[in-house]
């Protein structure tokens, strides 16, 4: 039973992420797992509350466990290793899509949609958001404690700066398929910007 779960909840991102949220229909749906509406409705309720399982168990959940694998006292390189693995996560779930056009870009425009269409979905992803910014501010704190930070960095502005890292790559805003090598590398020169040791070695 949750390894048929777990195949409609895959089947139904790939073709919502391929589709469009709007454009999906029950009819497509059941094409594509080729299942019957009874079957379907036996797991999930209606359409609305099987689209609110994808966007949870693809992008709220597994950026809730990187959020929550940070611990308290972790500095800035910690934080950017835990928000690399949530995105080459992303990364790897789409690779298992049969369908090889399905990209960034189709995933950021179906968030857009969900968090507009669903309040719930919303406020649990700026509630994420706002943990992330959280942690950027401790993580920046604790390396300014430890030496290897500037202490005269405006924390907050640094702290918004790495949560707006992945932001850059959205649709309409320059790239429209994300470079999760070119994040890393973003990530990483923001940091040596404020990394007291590494520019004291380049004076």
């Amino acid at each position: 039973m949750k390894d048929r779960k777990e195949f409609i909840i895959r089947k139904a991102m790939e073709l919502y992420a391929l589709k469009g949220y709007q454009n999906v229909s029950i009819t497509d749906l059941q094409f594509a797992l080729d299942m019957g509406r009874g079957t379907l409705y036996y797991y999930f309720r209606d359409q609305d509350e099987l689209f609110q399982t994808c966007m949870e168990k693809y992008f709220l959940e597994p950026k809730q466990r990187a959020l929550n694998s940070v611990p308290e006292d972790a500095g800035i390189e910690r934080m950017i290793a835990a928000i690399t693995d949530y995105l080459h996560s992303l990364e790897e779930a789409l690779m298992t899509f049969d369908n090889k056009t399905i990209n960034t870009s189709n995933v950021n425009d179906l968030m857009f949609t969900a968090y507009s269409k669903f309040p719930s979905l919303h406020r649990k992803a700026q509630r994420l958001a706002l943990k992330e910014l959280e942690l950027w501010r401790k993580a920046i704190y604790a390396d300014q404690r430890a030496g290897i930070v500037r202490r005269d960095i405006d924390r907050e502005q640094i702290a918004i700066m790495f949560t707006h890292v992945k932001n850059t790559f959205d649709p309409g805003l320059g790239q429209a398929q994300m470079d999760f090598l070119i994040l890393e590398k973003t990530y990483a020169e923001l940091f040596n910007l404020v990394n007291l040791v590494k520019n004291d070695e380049k004076i």
